[in-house]
């Protein structure tokens, strides 16, 4: 099957690259594996009029608005391989289909690896989240704590501290704090623990206490986590786009990659946490210049843009 572009990833990013590309009449096929990196939360928030709303309802009503344009297909299936032959590409998928594309914009995003805390994933998403713009709200002036164990201890530190003025960071038994940094967070009231967690306790994901190494305990309501970030996708490729140094595909500001024909957008781009509508922002961005390059092809006799 012929189309003008495939976009891989059913998220935001990837809904909102569709409905641009079906609004400019483009014979287009989106594929969707259903396994969102938000699988466990049950409200997303930040984005205007879809505030507080559950992710598969935001899901259902966007694939319902792209029912509207017959040049949107939705694929619930897998990519398994893509490869460039000429000016095509080559899209397989777990049944066996095999689709030719002539653009692809790659909207497969992030998954988090979660630090190795005893039943840290029964917390995640319900009281321990990695995002404060995106939780804090619901967290605010309650006794939290950041857990991190990198770099990432000192900034997050100061993100969570603008919603509670009752912080702990817990670096988890490594020094992710330099004595600067740990000088200025305690200045600010901010305490520090750097023992070794052992546990994180509660009943039905609700947080109660951190429980460290030693035998002792700090009681919190909550609380936000660092996460590693690495690329969800998990098909073959001999496309050969550049990664940035968060392991994030390297776009310039249209989303269009160094390879020709290939565009990023989402959090395939930038890795970490991100929001709904700034992730369905750059798919809207990629969709258009998808759209700009099809153009361009068509008033030069369809040769290869550089």
């Amino acid at each position: 099957m012929m189309l003008e572009c495939a976009v891989i990833g059913g998220g935001p990013a990837g809904l909102n690259a569709a409905l641009v590309l079906g609004r400019s009449r483009r014979k287009m096929i989106m594929f969707d594996d259903n396994k969102p990196r938000n699988a466990v939360t049950s409200e997303s928030h930040g984005f205007i009029t879809r505030d507080g709303i559950h992710p598969q309802e935001f899901k259902r009503i966007a694939e319902e608005e792209l029912s509207k344009y017959p040049g949107v297909t939705i694929e619930k299936q897998r990519v398994l391989q893509i490869n460039k032959e000429n000016h095509l590409f080559q899209v397989k998928t777990e049944n066996g289909d095999v689709y030719f594309a002539r653009k692809i914009i790659l909207a497969t995003g992030f998954k988090e690896v979660l630090p190795d805390i005893s039943r840290v994933k029964e917390f995640y998403g319900k009281s321990l989240f990695s995002c404060p713009f995106c939780d804090g709200w619901e967290l605010r002036d309650r006794s939290l704590a950041v857990i991190a164990n990198n770099q990432k201890a000192f900034h997050m530190a100061k993100m969570v501290s603008n919603w509670t003025n009752d912080l702990i960071v817990c670096t988890n038994g490594s020094n992710a704090l330099s004595l600067e940094e740990q000088q200025l967070l305690k200045s600010k009231g901010i305490n520090i623990n750097e023992k070794k967690i052992a546990s994180v306790v509660g009943e039905a994901g609700i947080l109660e206490k951190i429980q460290f190494d030693d035998g002792s305990a700090v009681l919190r309501e909550g609380g936000f986590i660092t996460a590693e970030w690495v690329q969800a996708a998990t098909f073959e490729s001999s496309l050969g786009y550049t990664l940035n140094e968060q392991g994030g595909i390297e776009t310039d500001n249209w989303q269009r990659t160094n390879v020709e024909g290939v565009f990023a957008c989402g959090d395939s781009r930038i890795p970490g946490p991100s929001q709904l509508i700034i992730a369905a922002a750059e798919g809207s961005m990629a969709a258009m210049a998808v759209n700009a390059a099809l153009i361009e092809e068509k008033f030069n006799g369809n040769k290869e843009q550089s």
